[in-house]
């Protein structure tokens, strides 16, 4: 069975919310093998970027949704600024409590 990684990093403040480098990572790992959950997706069923950005209470549920997510997960794998990002801050919380493995990017951002 493959493993089953969940994708974290920081979307508000980045163009395009940083769907195409999670994206980028999304189509990455699932080349190498690994079955993916990229929170693009999941975020996807309930609107636009824009739309949960207005919305707290749409917003708070798609992370909770996203939460549950991680807990069912083997691993995560931490794009590059997570740890400027609230919400990728709070997925590998619950990914270090349940003790996944911890997955760098395959894919580096040059500055």
């Amino acid at each position: 069975m493959n493993k089953l990684v969940y994708i974290a990093g920081p979307m508000r403040g980045i163009p395009g919310f940083n769907y195409p480098l999670f994206n980028e990572v999304a189509i990455a790992l699932r080349k190498t093998g690994y079955q993916v959950i990229n929170p693009t997706e999941i975020g996807d069923y309930f609107g636009k970027p824009e739309d949960l950005e207005k919305d707290s209470r749409l917003r708070d549920l798609v992370m909770s949704i996203e939460l549950l997510c991680v807990i069912k997960c083997d691993a995560i794998c931490l794009l590059e600024g997570w740890e400027n990002s609230e919400g990728a801050r709070t997925e590998l919380a619950a990914a270090l409590e349940r003790k996944l493995e911890i997955i760098p990017s395959p894919i580096r951002v040059i500055s």
